[in-house]
């Protein structure tokens, strides 16, 4: 078996395991939805034989009470789901070793191997960031975007591990594409945050649809204004990093092509991508806006992302048509 088999073969395990994981943080926020269901019910019976006094707990408490911050420290399935994310994302890491090792470059240099990295660093945000503050609500979204990401990229965007353009054997491919990357796998975990501020705001709000019985898992979600503080600390660090990624890559373009911006299809949309995010960034910090409007702008900023990474790619030909699929 050749090395860029073996890399294929255990991105397909990581994303088998990404799935469990995902099923296993499902089954732990259904739990949870059971457990907060069944003590409101005990509490109103409680309080219907006057006993007031004992009640005050398990409503009171609010939704974000065990929920992204602490909670009880056992929850079986929501271990079970950790322990497959890390175990994925391991596999994950290696198959994109191995990818690298078997072209003999850094592998990210087409939408197959931007698509797994992208996917290893958003894990990576959300595994990390899970050791400093309890965020396993999150799971369910992130690896269950993950492995739609990974099998999508298996399945449409594969392609032989080989060499790249002459124009791509540069350090900057490391350094450019490796920023934009992380940029843009910090900006998928703050788009499932303000996805999720979105759906939690509407039921709050009294939503016919999002009041259903079947969107009860919601109440299990920290409040609106916490998914919002998050979601924009992770979106002012991706800024900053696709800043960087836009100057890097001005940089590059004047050593390769002798011209620091020509108005390639990639970099307008790079540059959409900016000024929708400091757009966003701006009107938070200086206008007051907040709520659903912020988290629009979130969901608007990352389906531009999307975009330049699959629509730029494959609907325009420019300098940067790297993608390698014919």
């Amino acid at each position: 078996m050749e090395i860029a088999e073996l890399s294929d073969l255990l991105v397909w395990a990581a994303a088998t395991t990404f799935a469990v994981a995902m099923i296993a943080f499902a089954i732990d926020l259904g739990r949870r939805t059971d457990e907060r269901l069944e003590a409101r019910t005990e509490a109103r019976a409680t309080v219907g034989a006057g006993a007031s006094g004992a009640v005050a707990a398990p409503d009171g408490a609010g939704p974000a009470a065990d929920v992204g911050h602490g909670g009880p420290a056992r929850r079986r399935a929501a271990g079970i789901g950790l322990s497959t994310s890390w175990l994925g994302t391991a596999m994950l890491g290696v198959a994109i070793l191995l990818r690298g090792l078997a072209a003999g470059r850094t592998p990210w240099a087409n939408m197959y191997e931007f698509t797994l990295v992208g996917s290893f660093v958003a894990m990576v945000v959300f595994l990390v960031w899970n050791l400093r503050r309890d965020v396993r609500f999150l799971g369910a979204f992130v690896t269950g975007l993950v492995t739609l990401f990974v099998v999508v990229g298996l399945n449409s965007f594969h392609v032989a591990a080989t060499g790249v353009q002459p124009a791509l054997q540069n350090y900057w491919l490391v350094i450019h594409v490796g920023v934009a990357i992380t940029a843009t796998g910090i900006f998928t975990v703050a788009f499932v945050l303000s996805v999720l501020q979105l759906l939690r705001d509407a039921r709050e709000t009294g939503s016919p649809f999002l009041t259903r019985p079947g969107f009860r898992w919601l109440d299990r979600m920290p409040a609106p204004a916490a998914l919002e503080s998050m979601s924009f600390r992770l979106n002012a660090v991706g800024f900053v990093m696709w800043t960087f990624t836009i100057i890097g890559g001005a940089i590059w373009a004047e050593d390769a092509w002798g011209r620091y911006w020509g108005w390639d299809p990639k970099e307008v949309w790079s540059f959409i991508i900016w000024v929708v995010y400091a757009a966003y960034l701006h009107a938070r910090t200086t206008r007051g806006w907040s709520g659903r409007r912020a988290a629009w702008f979130v969901v608007v900023g990352y389906a531009c992302v999307l975009f330049n990474f699959t629509g730029v790619n494959l609907i325009f030909n420019g300098k940067h048509s790297y993608s390698g699929i014919s």
